[in-house]
This record gives C-alpha cells, structure tokens and sequence, in this order.
C-alpha cells in the first residue's frame, strides 16, 4: 500500500532462521526485558507479527532482539541489522571518547559504577548506553599514546589529605588479587557486583589528595579493578557495560602511567571485538597495545598480545599472518620461562601463577617484573589460546586440524589438575570438542564436551554456556543418529537449561 508500512524482511529473515515460533520469540523477549528490569515489555505473538509487517518496536526491544540473536547465531546481530529505524543500534559512535583528563576518569567511574550497582542487570544500564565499533571505538583509544594534559590549575578548595595508608592499600591490592583468582575459578557472575562495589569505593578514595606516587598507584588499583568488573561483565554477556569499564580502565592506566597495563586493557577489548565477530577492529586495538607497549611491556605480556593477534588474524582467513604471530607469541613465552637471573617465586595462596611442572598451568612464575595481572599465561593458557586459530583456519580449509587439536590436548592435560582455573579447563574442552566435532570423531567429541558441561555446571559465565551449546549442537547435527549425541543432547538439558544461572 503506497504510504504504509513496508514488511520488515530483515527481521523476517533473521526470524526464519532461528526455527522459533512467534510464541517463543514473544517468550523469549519478554524473559529477557524482565531481566533487564523493562518490566512495562509484555510482548505476545500479535506483536510479533506487527513487526514482521513493519511497525517499529520502541526502547530497549531492538536491543533485546538484536541481543537474543547475537546469542542464537554466535555472531553480533546490530540493530540495524534488523531492519530497524530507530537511533540506538548495537553498535554506535557514542560512549567511548571521554575526556583525558584525571577528574574526568575519577567523576565517571564513580557515576558509572554507582549505576551498574543499582540498576546493572544483563547490561541494561539506561536507554543510551550501546557499544561503538570501527573508527568510533579505535581512534579515541589512540589517545591513549597521546601526551598527558597540562593540569588545570588547582582548586580554590584544595581536596582533603587523602585517608589512605600504605597498609591499606596493600590489602586492596590483595583483594584484587582474590577477586582475580575467583573469576578464574567460578566466571564473572558470581562476584561482579562485588568487584563493582570495590571499584565504586577505590573511586570515592581517589577524590582525595595524595603524592604522586601514591596517587599514580591508586589509579593503578582502579584501573586493575576496572579491567576486572569488565572482563566479568563481558564474561556474563553484559557487552556494552563490558566495554564502558575497558575505557575507563585504558584511562586509569595512563593516569597511573602504566603502559603494559594499558596494553593489557586494549588486549582484552581485542578478545572482545573477536568475540563479537569484529576482528579488523580487534586487529587495530591490539596493533595499538603492541606499538604503546614496545619498550615497557614484559615477554609474557607482550606473548599474550601476539597470541590474540593470532586469532585476529585467524577470524579475518589471514593464515600467514596468524601463523607468524602466534610463532612470535611462542618465543616470547619461552623468553619469559628462560629470562636469566629470576628467581623462582611461589605464587601466591589461591593466585594462580605462570610456569609450573608438567601437567599443571604453573604454581612459580619467574620473578621478572612482570605484575600479576599477567601470572595466568602460563603454557596451558597458551596452548588454549593457540588451538582456536587453527580451528577458525581449518574451518578454511587454510590449516590442517591437527594443528588445533594438538593445542588443545596439551591444554586440557595441564589445566586438568588445577581447579583454580575451573573456567580456563572448560573453555579449552569445549575448544577440543569443536576440533573433534570438525575432524568427525562422535565418540571423543561428545566425550570432551561431556567433561565440558561438567565444569560449566560450576561456572557462573555465559560466554562459557553459549560456546558450549553452540559446540553440542554442532555436534548433535553432524552425529544425531548415534547414541552418543542423543545422550549428550539430553544431559545437556536436563543439567543446563537455557534458564539455568541466571546471571547478574
């Protein structure tokens, strides 16, 4: 009809392919709008047919449908995507360029984590908060190498004398470390929120006056504790909120002056630009840690930066380019193990450290003077990083699967006696199953991921769920008339259904 509605054929498109039916999808919308605490969402199949036909769903409903489809597919589904009009896709060129300067960073961590306490379910933390990607996302986070501002001049009510002792801070900076390990060991969550609480505190202690050495080491701490509540945040699939607390990471760490802490931040935000199928963006923002980082940053950190390069390369079919970065990353490790004149150090109780004896992730790490943040790429976390571009390769046709598979097995053995790096075993089981379901081996597929679902049972992490549902049906599709698929299928309903864990 000249002048009315068009039937929205994105949407439909996406719709078919999910095999849902307009009841589940309506279901499905509704459960998800509950948690963000939309509770005024109550969608039935009517409505879903009025968006088929054209009508505009209004606040946060693309955003819910867009993130419900990220899920299902395995890749980011924008709002635009959808064939909706309305400003506020998944991806914008908001929310990511914040002024460099220390008030700033200290104003909006503090707001914007007195926010995700109050109202931070699934990442729902007001109409406007959406993730930027390409240019809008990599060229603020150039500044980043940019010199600091000249400081304004000093208030006419100087600050107060700051409250913090130096006992004090060493116990936040062993309850960093705690927090740290719990992630590693039960996903982010469990303990978000507490992490969050932490930060908002370390926050409302950095408004005060202090030296600057004490003052740079504060903003150490709460850039540490930024990057964690992100990584937490992006471990439970809250994505946009995952990447505000990465920004404000980025900015701590160049107010503490801190450059491989830096490097490590932007490293993160490249796993999550893979994660959600954005690898030219990855590949920059990691190019961009490598190039700030060349001359302060440690061999295993600056491994760990090779080895995401690596997958970034993979995901974009570059296979040379993978395969010289993850050459690099692999010496660079070695360096790390080799570096004369360190000391062995026992890791701390419940921290995680790097190299260990054969069959563990590591219990010492080399005394090098790389911080700890960092203690965890030992050989397993390596060799887990290191399977998964090959796979993406195989899938290519670019690389043999033996390639992924060896990896693999050589992480899932070393992780297998260390419960503190529960999530990390099960991440690299759900990997070797992939490689499995792809090789075609049924029984030793369906066995890996089998010992997978075990351990993500315990886990509180989407990203961790998702992959591994992901990886079944994969299996399910390619084995279904054998027993071991029918029987893998059906445990993972009973003992992981889609509402299971709800995660906050």
């Amino acid at each position: 009809m000249p002048g009315g509605k068009q039937p929205n054929e994105r949407l439909a498109s996406w719709f078919e392919r999910t095999g849902w039916s307009k009841g589940e999808f309506a279901r499905q919308v509704n459960r998800r709008a509950r948690r963000l605490g939309a509770l005024h969402v109550s969608t039935d199949t009517s409505r879903v047919r009025r968006w088929l036909d054209g009508e505009q769903p209004r606040d946060p409903i693309p955003r819910i449908i867009s993130e419900l489809f990220s899920e299902h597919f395995g890749c980011v589904v924008a709002v635009e995507d959808l064939g909706f009009k309305e400003p506020g896709a998944l991806f914008t060129g908001s929310g990511v360029d914040l002024p460099w300067a220390p008030e700033s960073v200290v104003e909006l961590l503090g707001e914007f984590s007195r926010s995700d306490l109050m109202l931070g379910r699934r990442g729902f933390l007001g109409a406007s908060l959406a993730l930027s990607a390409g240019p809008a996302l990599v060229e603020p986070m150039q500044r980043w190498l940019a010199p600091a501002p000249v400081p304004p001049s000093p208030p006419r009510t100087p600050p107060a004398p700051g409250r913090l002792g130096t006992g004090e801070m060493e116990q936040l900076e062993a309850t960093v470390r705690l927090f740290r390990s719990w992630d590693m060991q039960c996903g982010g969550g469990l303990r978000r929120k507490a992490v969050v609480g932490q930060l908002q505190e370390v926050t409302d202690l950095l408004q005060d006056a202090y030296p600057a050495p004490v003052r740079e080491r504060l903003f150490r701490l709460t850039a540490e504790l930024a990057l964690l509540a992100g990584w937490m945040s992006y471990d439970v699939g809250m994505q946009p909120g995952a990447q505000k607390y990465f920004v404000l990471a980025l900015h701590a760490a160049k107010e503490a002056g801190d450059r491989p802490l830096g490097a490590n931040v932007l490293g993160v935000m490249s796993r999550q630009m893979i994660h959600l199928d954005r690898p030219s963006d990855a590949l920059e923002l990691i190019h961009l840690a490598q190039y700030g980082s060349r001359d302060t940053a440690g061999p295993r950190t600056q491994a760990m930066l090779y080895a995401v390069e690596g997958r970034a390369h993979a995901a974009l079919g570059q296979a040379d380019k993978c395969r010289r970065a993850l050459s690099v990353a692999e010496q660079l490790h070695a360096d790390a193990a080799d570096a004369p004149g360190t000391p062995g150090v026992p890791a701390a109780p419940g921290i995680p450290g790097t190299l260990g004896t054969p069959g563990r992730p590591g219990d010492v790490a080399p005394d090098g003077g790389e911080p700890d943040w960092i203690r965890y790429f030992g050989r397993a976390e390596l060799s887990c990083e290191t399977g998964p571009p090959f796979r993406d390769l195989a899938y290519r046709g670019a690389a043999p699967a033996e390639k992924a598979r060896e990896p693999l097995e050589e992480a899932v053995r070393r992780f297998a006696d260390a419960p503190e790096y529960q999530r990390s075993h099960a991440l690299a089981n759900v990997g070797l199953a992939a490689v499995y379901v792809l090789v075609r081996e049924p029984e030793r597929a369906c066995g890996v991921a089998g010992t997978a679902l075990s351990l993500t049972a315990r886990v509180r992490s989407e990203r961790l769920t998702t992959r591994l549902r992901r990886t079944v049906r994969s299996a399910v599709d390619l084995f279904g008339d054998q027993p071991c698929a029918r029987s893998l299928a059906d445990r993972l309903q009973r003992e992981l259904p889609e509402a299971a864990f709800p995660l906050v």
